[in-house]
Formats: C-alpha cells, structure tokens, sequence
C-alpha cells in the first residue's frame, strides 16, 4: 500500500514538471510559428515586435533594410536546424528561405540565423538577432 502512494506521488511530481516544461516550449512554439507566418506572408513590419527591446536598442532596424526585404515575396520558409542552447533558456534555429524577386522575377534561397532567448520577467520569448538579409546567399 505505501508503495502505491510513493507511485502515485512520483508521478504527480513527474506530470508537474511536464507541465511547466511544456508551457514554456509551448509558449517557444507558438512565437516562432508566429514569426515564421510573418515572414511569409510579408508582414515585415510587424517583425520588430518579435525583437527584444535591448537587442533593438544595440542593432535598431533601418527603413532600407525593411523596403529590401519588402521587395520579395517568401515561397518557403524551412527550418534547417533547432539547437537548444545550454544553460539558457534560449534557442538558435538556422532557416533556409526561399524568395521571390517581385520586380525581376527570380528567386534565390538564403540561410537567416535566428537566436531566441526567454525573457522571464517579460515572460515571452524574444529575438536576438536581426531581419533576414536577403542580399546573403545560401
């Protein structure tokens, strides 16, 4: 009988932990999705909301780095590789983007690093780095 208790105690922690896992990865998730839907349908101006604000405050987004990008449109948008950072709560993904050059009509793939960190106290997760660069070649 007081095995089963100790069971059914181990796994109530165990779920606990789960949980708190999970919301956060969740919450990882659902921004990086966010961005990614952003990304491709063109909403350039609205990925300065992703950005942390220090990081914006170091590396401000200049009006010719969003009219670049303006100037395609996204065909694909795949994430290459997903490392966890360790001893952070933070993650680097490297994307590889397919773009389409509305005015001359050809299309060129590139490689975008992007590094997200978990802000505790604003409680979300941020961008700490900068706006695909779609002059950079694959």
């Amino acid at each position: 009988m007081r095995m089963d208790r100790l069971i059914v105690l181990a796994l109530i922690i165990l779920v606990g932990a789960c949980a708190t896992t999970s919301k956060t990865e969740r919450e990882m998730t659902e921004t990086m999705d966010a961005w990614a839907a952003h990304v491709r349908w063109g909403e350039i101006e609205s990925l300065v909301d992703f950005m942390h604000p220090d990081y914006l405050a170091e590396n401000p987004v200049r009006e010719m780095e969003i009219e670049r990008l303006g100037l395609f449109s996204v065909s694909q948008y795949r994430v290459r590789q997903h490392l966890e950072i360790s001893g952070e709560q933070a993650v680097e993904r490297v994307v590889e983007i397919r773009l389409y050059h509305r005015q001359t009509a050809q299309e060129r793939v590139i490689r975008h690093r992007e590094i997200w960190r978990y802000d505790s106290d604003m409680k979300r997760w941020f961008l700490h780095s900068g706006l695909p660069d779609p002059t950079r070649r694959s």
